[in-house]
């Protein structure tokens, strides 16, 4: 009774542990053959193996199960051009012999051709394999791999889409999914998949500066510029942080802050051409601008004899260096509301020299600033209306109506349009006949120079 008992359990523990083989098979994907293959490199070596199966190709060059059986050896151990020849020649063989599987021959074919960097090629056999295993991960993801090489980013985006729904835990996944959210400037969509590979990869500085881009373009500009400033020292994306933080620093008029990025660019070694002939570009106008021209002329003419001919250096250091010689022009043309103001009443004291002039009121518009004054000599007296421009452009007839409409309206019985720049030749004929003078940047320039703000 009791053996019959006992036969009965083994038969049923055999069963079970037959069925368990076949089913841990078909969870990984692994056939009886392979694993012997495996089993067989393990004990012998890849060599040995491979010239075993070599043999029988010797003989029978078509013999499909000792090139599967090589194929499989050679794709483990990454032997891209002898896979590449292999699964080539499986797939021509395949109209002839119905037991080749067809979706492992192309998408191992096409992921050689992908290591093999051809693209075109690899992305062809690829999609053959797709399309008879579409829910397979690894052709999914060299499919889309090609596809980035090619700059193909909305392919490739579909692809690791896919990836990511077939293994939803797979991390390497996302940061080729970030990387083409972001070439694609779906900027929004990349920041979550870039913040994700980012925690599996936080040293990585592509993924930082990527991230940092992309929230400077959804409106994180805080945030973006503490990632720039922690990059500023990189050797790689060190430059490229520190005109971003540089340029951000400017947006808000911070130009002391945006000058300490530049300047800590100029330190790197190693940086692309282009980018720090911006750098020292911008450098230079932030100096300019934080009235240090001494300085911002010095960067200019190195970008002069660098790159003769850079944007509009040659004009820019011919109009500083005049007024790097003019105290009174610089505040006319870069200093503050409050004393460009007072250099205009000096301009009009000194420009009534032998009269007693008093201010009845100036106001302040985003182009000029006019001040209307009366005028009393010993001879004279006379109310004027003074229009001062800061621009160096040409001023057509339009805005010199206007300012007489203006005189009108105020009762003046003179008028004065003072700019650093030209008044147009209708502008000129317009005031003919008529009580307005006008003066340019010559003038303007000659009288600057006369007046002695201490006094």
């Amino acid at each position: 009774m009791l053996i019959p008992v006992l036969i009965s359990i083994t038969v049923a523990v055999v069963l079970i542990t037959i069925i368990l083989i076949i089913s841990s098979a078909k969870g990984k994907g692994r056939t009886a053959k392979t694993d012997r293959i495996i089993n067989s490199v393990q004990k012998k070596g890849v060599s040995a193996v491979a010239k075993e199966y070599e043999k029988k190709l010797v003989h029978d060059p078509h013999n499909v199960e000792a090139l599967t059986a090589l194929g499989a050896v050679y794709y483990d151990d990454g032997n891209w051009d002898k896979v590449w020849n292999i699964y080539k020649t499986l797939y021509d063989l395949s109209s002839a012999h119905t037991e080749i599987d067809m979706a492992d021959v192309t998408r191992r074919w096409g992921i050689a051709g992908y290591h093999l960097k051809k693209y075109d090629e690899a992305i062809n056999t690829l999609l053959f394999s797709v399309k008879k295993q579409p829910d397979s991960f690894e052709t999914n993801f060299f499919l889309g791999s090609a596809f980035w090489e090619k700059q193909v980013y909305d392919k490739a985006t579909y692809c690791f889409k896919k990836c990511k729904l077939i293994a939803p835990e797979n991390t390497d996944v996302n940061k080729s999914l970030a990387l083409c959210l972001f070439k694609s400037q779906k900027y929004k969509d990349s920041l979550p998949y870039l913040k994700k590979a980012i925690d599996v990869e936080p040293e990585n500085k592509e993924l930082l500066f990527n991230m940092a881009v992309a929230m400077t373009e959804v409106g994180m500009g805080d945030k973006a510029l503490k990632i720039f400033i922690h990059l500023r020292p990189d050797p790689n994306f060190g430059a490229q942080s520190c005109l971003e933080a540089g340029k951000m620093h400017e947006k808000v008029k911070d130009y002391q802050a945006a000058i300490a990025d530049y300047e800590i660019a100029n330190k790197l070694q190693n940086v692309p051409e282009q980018v720090m002939l911006q750098i020292k570009y911008r450098c230079a106008n932030s100096y300019i601008i934080s009235n240090n021209i001494p300085k911002g002329l010095t960067i200019l003419k190195q970008i002069q004899v660098q790159h003769p001919g850079y944007k509009d250096v040659d004009s820019l250091i011919a109009r500083y260096q005049e007024l790097n010689q003019n105290q009174n022009l610089q505040v006319y043309l870069l200093s503050g509301t409050s004393d460009f103001v007072a250099l205009c009443r000096k301009f009009i004291t000194v420009f009534f020299k032998n009269a007693f002039v008093k201010i009845e009121d100036v106001s302040v518009a985003a182009e000029s600033i006019e001040i209307i004054c009366d005028v009393e000599s010993n001879k004279w007296e006379a109310k004027n209306l003074f229009r001062f421009y800061r621009s160096q452009a040409s001023i057509g007839d339009i805005y010199v109506r206007e300012f007489h409409a203006k005189m009108r309206d105020a009762k003046c019985d003179n008028g004065y349009c003072v700019t650093m720049g030209t008044f147009s030749e209708s502008a000129h004929k317009y005031t003919e006949g008529r009580p307005i003078d006008l003066i340019e940047k010559d003038a303007l320039c000659a009288a600057l120079k006369k007046i002695n703000m201490l006094t």
